[in-house]
């Protein structure tokens, strides 16, 4: 004689539809649209493949604007040029590559998008021309007038950037 519990029968039946119901959960909730203000989305890096740039270009006016003959000049590279950029635009009230720029904890420079994504900024590989008297500050910085040695931009952070 076979003798099926009643009471095991339903335990196995609710067991069974919780199972199957935490099954779907994860499921249902990766199609969800996911708010818009969950967090901004990875930073990119603008360096990688990247040819001649209207950046570059644009930093190569700024710094000839104003040069007189006879003015002396120092070549701002690496982190001088990284920094001299940065003091630019770091009061900037626009958005994008022409607008405000961030010093990040690493030491690097970055800049936001319209849809808040973080764009990291390289100098240019030739360099930016700027006025001795002006480029003084940066004397300490890699890149100065072609010196290796000297300090990166860790730890120079004063005020509080936005986070990647």
């Amino acid at each position: 004689m076979i003798t099926i519990y009643k009471e095991r029968k339903i335990v196995s039946r609710l067991f069974a539809v919780l199972l199957s119901a935490l099954l779907t959960v994860p499921l249902l909730s990766s199609c969800g649209g996911g708010s818009k203000n969950a967090s901004a989305p990875p930073p990119v890096d603008d360096t990688v493949g990247r040819t001649v740039s209207d950046r570059k270009a644009t930093s190569q006016t700024e710094a000839k604007k104003g040069l007189g003959t006879g003015q002396k000049v120092a070549l701002l590279a690496g982190a001088a040029a990284l920094y001299y950029m940065y003091n630019q635009h770091q009061n900037a009230s626009k958005e994008g590559a022409q607008g405000k720029y961030y010093l990040s904890k690493n030491g690097r420079v970055y800049y936001r998008d319209a849809e808040k994504r973080a764009h990291w900024v390289t100098p240019p590989s030739e360099g930016i021309r700027v006025p001795e008297s002006e480029a003084q500050q940066y004397r300490q910085f890699q890149g100065y007038n072609g010196n290796t040695s000297g300090r990166d931009l860790t730890g120079i952070t004063s005020s509080a950037a936005p986070a990647l």
